[in-house]
């Protein structure tokens, strides 16, 4: 488990995280969101160890990661841009990782050669970007770390690569308790994959919650009506938002759908239906409440 409490990150005068407290559970994959600079990637290097915190404490499985090569020896850290040793191949950095990594395992490595064909014994240099993400990909889930912490893990894959990455990610938390932590600024990368997703803008937590519960609690309901009724009919409802196009009224409503629903059809429309919002929806309107442009946020 990792638990953050009042974390702090100061780089010069910059406030790079601002008393952010948070908790992420084992077997999970956690999902952080944000636009470039929002303190994503600083987060992630808190928790590898690689960044020490100016203020509040971050904990491992209750012990500091920074300056600790056992909690360090179970996390593999990818970063948005994958570093390899100068001149090197990919069968040579296996060699090093085996040596830096207790449980580096040359059956997951040889499989993910098949996953991700890439020639081990050509110079990482001449790789495109993509390539480079998945040799860095490769060595990082080989280690057979406990928790893989990835920064734009999707950046340079194409479509059926980043499928493919789903997989595995979901392979290794299923079958071996791994916990992955993904950083992207794409809520849509992390819908279908996640479990609980964590909104950081300016170094501050907005939103912090399960999938399930954000989903079940937010409906979009389509409704139409003969007579159009006057929108404060709906003041019984918690409506968060609220859009009239002619007879047809949409709602963003929160609370229990089948009540939400009942009242609706109490007024008799001629048409209503509750249609499930998406992940990125749900995000727009619980911070559009609070006064925030998530839109812009997440761009």
């Amino acid at each position: 488990m990792i638990v953050a409490k009042a974390l702090t990150k100061k780089f010069d005068n910059k406030v790079a995280l601002d008393n952010v407290t948070l908790c992420i559970s084992d077997g999970c994959i956690y999902g952080l969101v944000g636009s470039n600079g929002s303190g994503k990637s600083t987060l992630l290097r808190l928790i590898s160890g690689i960044y020490m915190a100016d203020g509040g404490e971050i904990g491992v499985d209750g012990e500091k990661s920074f300056n600790n090569p056992h909690i360090k020896s179970q996390i593999a850290f990818l970063g948005d841009t994958p570093y390899f040793l100068p001149q090197s191949n990919l069968k040579e950095m296996a060699v090093l990782y085996n040596s830096m990594y207790a449980d580096f395992d040359y059956d997951i490595y040889n499989h993910l050669l098949t996953v991700f064909p890439l020639d081990q014994k050509a110079r990482l240099s001449t790789f495109s970007k993509g390539m480079q993400r998945q040799a860095a990909l490769i060595l990082a889930l080989s280690t057979n770390p406990r928790y893989l912490l990835m920064d734009e893990a999707f950046d340079g894959l194409d479509v059926v690569m980043r499928k493919v990455l789903g997989n595995i990610v979901i392979d290794g938390v299923e079958k071996r308790g791994m916990t992955a932590i993904i950083a992207s600024h794409n809520l849509r990368e992390l819908e279908n994959l996640c479990d609980h997703v964590c909104v950081i803008h300016e170094g501050k937590i907005l939103s912090n919650g399960s999938l399930d519960t954000m989903r079940g609690n937010i409906h979009k309901i389509q409704v139409a009506f003969k007579n159009p009724p006057e929108t404060s009919v709906f003041d019984k409802l918690n409506v968060m938002k609220i859009e009239r196009t002619g007879s047809l009224l949409q709602l963003v409503v929160k609370g229990d759908q089948e009540k939400i629903m009942q009242f609706i059809n109490s007024l008799s429309p001629l048409y209503a239906e509750c249609i499930e919002p998406t992940l990125e929806e749900v995000f727009v309107y619980e911070l559009e409440v609070i006064g925030y442009d998530i839109k812009n946020i997440l761009s």
